[in-house]
């Protein structure tokens, strides 16, 4: 029986850390399986990139691949992370939760009015995340945090996988850990790999999203529970 976490907040569903495989970073002809795999090797939480072409260059994947997969990662107890690389980000919400995603995570660069889109967002029961850009300072992101889930800092420019981790990102990230209560997490997207998520981790961040360290790897299973094994 599949099982929903739509309602539940983030700080109720994550563990201590977590490790979400990017699956922007799959290999799309075997998509169900590799989930299955790192489903069943420990992964709960699943990133899922939608990308419009305007806000970022590539269009990505979509509501449809995510309508097909929902069922497969909430049978077992899996979450579906949604960060929306769009303009306009609120217009996919409705598309986004009937399609099986838990929670979206919105570009503040793309948000005029923060409030009014988190707000959004729960009026389709799904949990809320703030991204910002490595332009963007981790004062504006803290100051438009309130009524969030989480804050995801990009540890590279959003739209394309594969790219290396900017080392400035953990200084934005120690000054966003100081700027933000206690309780709510810090996710980071962007070049994670076994050489820095401590160092990530240290800085203060519980959430990694991690695409081609898995992905690229030719056992997924192995290559997701070396990065849990860095962080023990």
């Amino acid at each position: 029986m599949c099982k929903s976490f739509r309602g539940v907040p983030w700080n109720e569903w994550i563990r201590t850390v977590e490790i979400e495989p990017s699956l922007y970073a799959a290999n799309f002809a075997h998509l169900g399986e590799q989930i299955d795999v790192l489903l069943r090797a420990g992964a709960r939480v699943f990133h899922f990139d939608i990308g419009d072409g305007h806000f970022v260059p590539p269009i990505t994947i979509g509501p449809i691949v995510l309508q097909s997969i929902s069922p497969q990662i909430h049978a077992l107890e899996g979450v579906i992370d949604v960060h929306l690389m769009t303009a306009t980000p609120e217009k996919h919400f409705a598309a986004i939760a009937e399609a099986g995603g838990d929670s979206v995570t919105v570009h503040l660069e793309a948000c005029p009015d923060p409030a009014a889109a988190a707000q959004a967002a729960r009026e389709q029961e799904l949990q809320v995340g703030l991204a910002f850009k490595p332009e963007t300072s981790p004062e504006q992101a803290a100051a438009a945090a309130d009524g969030f889930d989480a804050v995801l800092c990009m540890s590279i420019e959003p739209g394309y996988s594969g790219q290396e981790f900017m080392s400035d990102a953990l200084d934005r990230i120690r000054k966003l850990r100081a700027l933000l209560p206690e309780e709510m997490p810090i996710q980071v997207d962007g070049g994670i790999d076994l050489e820095n998520i401590r160092n990530v981790h240290e800085a203060g961040a519980t959430l990694f999203v991690a695409g081609t360290s898995i992905f690229a790897r030719e056992d997924l299973s192995r290559a997701y529970r070396r990065l849990v094994q860095a962080l023990a």
